[in-house]
């Protein structure tokens, strides 16, 4: 992961999401501020700006830190803070991140995910060679296990994170890719690599 910086909302935001979505929490008496009743099912308002959302964030995935196709139907509105746990926050561009379906799944409505909001810089590194992902070993020990909460509730280290990791790599070595474009298509790769000196 890296920070993610927060980008304004659009204009007909509050037209097309938050005031249809407010409007239907004051209908059915759910309060603002607080957690959902149980079971609960409100109208998934925050769909209508996952287009502009890819766009905003240029389709940057804020966990994985790689590009993916809009078209591809794999980006989802990840509420950071739940809409289980804070109803009014559920119509807010600013409690969005767009998020791949399978990190948006992951992190469900868990509270011990670090934002990519308010990352500070360097708390991950990479083994490019093997996509392995850990904690910056220079952190003090409480932000170290807030590094290892994140990537064991996101799974950030398991197969398949690696393996993706990896081949944006290999790709820009085997290739001959631009490091321009591996940034654009998987910053978070293409910031460890430059931070190793390898590009």
């Amino acid at each position: 992961m890296i920070p993610v910086v927060a980008q304004p909302e659009p204009a007909n935001f509050d037209a097309r999401v938050r005031r249809k979505g407010l409007k239907y929490l004051k209908k059915k008496g759910f309060p603002l501020g607080k957690p959902l009743p149980p079971k609960a099912d409100i109208p998934p308002y925050w769909r209508e700006c996952l287009t502009d959302l890819h766009h905003s964030y240029t389709g940057i995935c804020a966990y994985l830190g790689v590009y993916f196709e809009r078209v591809m139907g794999a980006g989802s509105v990840d509420h950071f803070i739940a809409k289980s746990t804070n109803a009014g926050l559920a119509y807010e561009w600013g409690n969005y991140r767009l998020a791949c379906s399978t990190m948006n799944s992951r992190k469900g409505a868990a509270n011990d995910v670090l934002d990519p909001f308010y990352l500070a810089p360097d708390l991950f590194r990479l083994q490019l060679s093997t996509g392995h992902i850990y904690p910056n070993p220079r952190l003090a020990a409480k932000a170290r296990r807030l590094v290892e909460d994140t990537i064991e509730r996101l799974r950030l280290d398991d197969q398949q994170c690696r393996e993706l990791r990896v081949s944006w790599y290999q790709d820009y070595l085997e290739h001959g890719l631009p490091s321009d474009y591996l940034k654009k298509k998987s910053p978070f790769v293409w910031h460890e690599a430059n931070r190793q000196g390898l590009l």
